[in-house]
């Protein structure tokens, strides 16, 4: 009996593919009046999310069997219904789905009222072309009993229903939709509009200022914006049928008393309507707003969830470019969000020893030499990928978050080496003017490969840190080594954006700090300002940069899908043509190989027993131990990508 099953690793990495690549279909309903899906049948992979835009009269989705075309299958997906008067603007109110799996799914329309579904308002999704086509479907709907199902009034399932409602409206103080009707079950999404506003849960009888009850009502801050779309949401569910109140707290124009609030549920008549609402509104006295905020509600940046902002004011440049030159002053922290982003903040006790030696200081400089460069690339790549960038869907909003949660915690790694430096009274290692990023800009495959090899490059340096400072100074380890499963995980996943299996090999690769940060200088330096630090005070004028190690061609084994052979271009400066000159392979921890380089060719093997990623660097001596590599480096490190235990094509 096998102690793994491949399909089982197939179906793991099949389907974050298809969430990393998937589809975003928009389907309307009832769109010109017409009792129709549009388009009626649609493919759809493992991963793809389809929207219903909902439009005139009152239509709903639901789910049935192919037999019963009409009636709601048992446990079937429902969005419940979505009153709209328009028909050819949609209504505020969407439903979306995520598909599983790629089995057909059947929906009709269940509006009685015009028996839709009988009169052909039927939809799906997989439909086979032959047998139990779209049309043998529809043909059923047609001649189904009535009425349909389900009643006015059932609540949504098997998807999100979101009610989009958008603050300060085309420049007017103004929610919009500012007196809605929903379901229990809704998300009611707001999104911020160019200004500073602020939306902030009320009683019927205090307009203008946070409801008094236990535990609160929800808030969201103030945000300064001029960016459109701002990328700034704030989500809130709806738990019950109760009608919530809720109004903008910026004291600046009044907003709160100028009409810029809203209601979720309110009456239709009585002494409690909508109208009644903003009517007190405008005679209420100064609006407040509770001093820690988002409260109840989920705040989101770009898709990013901030769990607290350590105020009433966000600032929406968190994760602007310009953030990577900002260097923290001891005793200072980075926004309150940066932190939540990142899924915590620096450690509270780096538990420092009394001093620190010049081989500390060198390698935290090094470190920080890495890590700028990092923090600029993942920064200028994130605007990139945020909605609004020029990349913006190439990925769904789960990825866009989780590299937002890679920047954040960039740069709270960072500060390890920063907070250190300063605590010991040395000096850190200012962030470069620029870096040379265009090619690893040109576009988001590029910028990926740039990522990984800088993560690789930063995980590698670490453990030679690591290494070399366990005996001198000890506190370093666990400082820099909790660091390192973070920097891991974020690795395996872009290993799983570009289709190769998360851990391809059983140890980290220990790359030493002076090829690390040669690699930086080498590939990205733009000006002296950009030298790598030498020594520990920093004012030897820089560390050498080797030459990039330049491979012209890759030998692969089809059937293995496996890097046998490079060939490299040997510099120009070499004594010999090249004669005498070798590959060091650094591969897994303990796993440093030589292969020479033909002095004619340039070609090298690649050793068997390497998997994933390795590290190529060209060497004048072979038999040298990983530590001493500098000594004998003629150009690199070089990150290749070797082979893994199962070929591309078995998934």
């Amino acid at each position: 009996m096998p102690y793994f099953r491949p399909s089982s690793l197939a179906l793991g990495l099949a389907f974050f593919t298809s969430l990393a690549t998937a589809a975003h279909i928009e389907v309307t309903v009832g769109k010109d009046s017409k009792l129709e899906f549009n388009p009626p049948n649609i493919k759809a992979a493992i991963g793809d999310t389809i929207t219903y835009k909902f439009f005139a009269k009152n239509h709903a989705v639901a789910q049935s069997t192919f037999a019963d075309p009409c009636q709601l299958q048992e446990n079937g997906i429902f969005s419940g219904f979505t009153p709209n008067a328009s028909p050819d603007v949609a209504a505020p109110t969407d439903f979306t789905i995520t598909v599983n799996d790629t089995k057909p799914l059947w929906f009709y329309c269940p509006q009685t009222n015009g028996n839709h579904c009988q009169n052909g308002m039927v939809h799906s999704v997989n439909a086979p072309d032959t047998g139990n086509t779209f049309d043998a479907y529809k043909a059923k709907a047609l001649q189904a009993a009535t009425p349909s199902t389900p009643a006015v009034g059932t609540l949504p399932v098997g998807g999100l229903r979101k009610l989009h409602i958008d603050v300060g409206f085309n420049g007017e103080l103004l929610f919009n939709p500012n007196n809605v009707t929903e379901l229990v079950g809704t998300v009611v999404e707001f999104s911020y509009n160019p200004a500073n506003h602020s939306i902030v849960q009320s009683s019927f009888d205090k307009p203008c200022q946070p409801i008094e009850r236990e535990g609160g009502g929800f808030a969201a801050p103030f945000v300064p914006t001029k960016q459109a779309p701002s990328g700034v949401t704030f989500e809130v569910t709806l738990t019950n049928a109760d009608p919530i109140w809720f109004y903008c707290a910026q004291t600046a124009k009044s907003h709160c008393q100028a009409g810029m609030v809203g209601s979720i549920n309110a009456a239709a008549t009585g002494d409690k309507t909508f109208q009644a609402f903003k009517d007190l509104a405008a005679k209420a006295g100064a609006s407040t707003i509770t001093p820690d905020t988002p409260t109840v509600g989920a705040l989101r940046i770009n898709g990013t969830f901030i769990g607290a902002i350590g105020g009433a004011v966000l600032d929406t440049t968190a994760l602007d470019p310009s953030l990577g030159a900002d260097i923290p002053a001891p005793g200072a922290d980075y926004p309150p969000y940066i932190g939540g982003m990142a899924g915590g903040d620096q450690p509270a006790d780096y538990r420092w020893g009394d001093n620190i030696t010049d081989a500390a200081v060198a390698a935290l400089r090094s470190l920080q030499y890495i890590d700028n460069f990092i923090v600029a690339l993942l920064l200028e790549g994130h605007a990139r990928v945020s909605a609004g960038g020029s990349w913006g869907d190439v990925y769904p909003g789960s990825i866009s978050q989780t590299l937002a949660t890679l920047v954040a915690q960039s740069l709270i790694h960072r500060r390890t080496y920063t907070d250190s430096l300063q605590h010991f009274g040395r000096d850190v290692v200012a962030p470069c003017g620029g870096y040379a990023l265009d090619a690893a800009l040109a576009d988001v495959d590029a910028w990926l490969a740039a990522v990984l090899a800088a993560l690789h490059l930063s995980i590698g340096a670490t453990l030679d840190a690591l290494s070399g400072l366990a005996v001198s100074d000890p506190w370093t380890t666990p400082a820099l080594a909790t660091g390192l499963g973070s920097q891991a995980r974020m690795a395996a996943l872009v290993n799983l954006m570009q289709n190769h299996v998360a851990a391809a090999a059983p140890r980290e690769v220990l790359i030493p700090t002076a090829l690390a940060t040669s690699y930086v200088a080498a590939h990205y330096a733009k000006g002296p300002d950009c030298a790598a630090p030498g020594g520990g005070d920093g004012n030897d004028g820089g560390a050498e940069a080797f030459p990039p190690l330049e491979i012209t061609d890759k030998a692969v084994q089809p059937d293995a899908n496996r890097v046998r052979a490079i060939t490299v271009k040997v510099p120009a400066d070499v004594a010999d043509g090249g004669a005498g000159l070798f590959i060091a392979w650094l591969g897994p921890w303990g796993g440093l190989k030589y292969t020479s380089v033909d002095g004619v060719t340039g070609a090298a093997d690649v050793p068997d027993s390497l998997s994933g990623h390795v590290w190529a660097v060209l060497t004048s001596k072979s038999d040298v131990a990983a530590a001493d590599l500098d000594a004998v480096t003629v150009a690199g490190p070089e990150i290749i990508w070797v082979s893994q235990q199962w070929s591309v094509s078995d998934f």
